[in-house]
């Protein structure tokens, strides 16, 4: 496109007129200026809930999120809890009580190929197949120690 700069030097605005040729003059302001103003009309039609908060969020000391363990994870961590006494061999089953550790829920991720008995307040059913089919069992202890029960 040619350049008009020529023609229009000594001219003030450019052809622009006086507010045009500035800024964002023309647009009324920048992005969303003018939203509470002259664009009012326009918030109130096409944007509603552009303003003010929306929703809820729980605060995090309300929220509980239960403690979860896979079976990989169980796997692999087996000896290291055989040897600091939290699990014990009866037999050919190892029997290991995720309560004691702060586990809340058993998951069934992973493989497992020891024959386990675990305690634990709840499991998944994936969890307790895979516990069966490897030749172990799983027990549901209660999450609600008896002291805390009967108040």
């Amino acid at each position: 496109m040619v350049s008009r700069t020529g023609r229009f030097r000594g001219s003030r605005t450019h052809g622009r007129g006086k507010k045009k040729g500035r800024g964002a003059g023309l647009r009324g302001g920048r992005g969303n200026a003018g939203l509470h103003k002259h664009k009012y009309l326009y918030t109130v039609k096409y944007a509603p809930d552009h303003f003010g908060r929306h929703g809820f969020k729980r605060p995090q000391s309300v929220v509980h999120r239960k403690v979860t363990l896979n079976l990989s994870e169980l796997e692999e961590g087996l000896d290291r809890l055989l040897a600091a006494g939290v699990a014990t061999q009866a037999g050919e089953q190892i029997a290991i009580d995720l309560g004691k550790l702060g586990v809340e829920k058993l998951l069934g991720s992973g493989r497992i190929t020891r024959p386990l008995r675990v305690t634990v307040a709840e499991a998944s059913a994936r969890a307790k197949e895979k516990l069966e089919a490897a030749g172990g069992a799983l027990a549901v202890a209660s999450a609600i120690p008896a002291s805390e029960s009967q108040t």
